[in-house]
């Protein structure tokens, strides 16, 4: 599949989730789509609770999703949201992403209204990191 087929297929997968994220507390919706090694593609939104910081991240959400439906590699993956900055992946849930995949991965940053941001190697968000193979 050609990189642009990839990207738009995970947009519309984003796009979807971002308008279906739970945000009543900041009104700031998140969306994520993962292609795994099967070419399946998984999503996920942001989920916010009054007991914060019991929420959770779209694209932790994505990842469950992959490893409920029998995905174990992230191949790419796309975050989208609505802001002046970029919307990357927190702290966290880079460590997540790291965990199904190795550093070459490329992870793609999207305005739910301007599209493609820019894409990025986990390397490049995560520079050092430690990983299943570190173990």
């Amino acid at each position: 599949m050609k990189l642009n087929n990839i990207i738009n297929k995970l947009t519309i997968s984003a796009s979807q989730a971002y308008e279906n994220a739970y945000a009543p507390y900041s009104g700031f919706n998140v969306g994520a789509a993962i292609l795994d090694e099967n070419d399946n593609i998984h999503n996920g939104c942001n989920v916010e609770n009054a007991a914060y910081p019991s929420g959770s991240c779209a694209e932790e959400q994505a990842i469950g999703n992959m490893i409920v439906n029998s995905g174990k590699i992230i191949k790419h993956i796309l975050v989208i949201g609505k802001s002046d900055e970029l919307i990357t992946p927190c702290g966290a849930c880079r460590q997540r992403i790291r965990e199904f995949c190795d550093a070459s991965t490329l992870i793609h940053i999207c305005h739910i209204e301007k599209g493609l941001q820019r894409s990025f190697h986990l390397d490049e968000l995560l520079a050092y990191s430690f990983g299943p193979e570190n173990l």
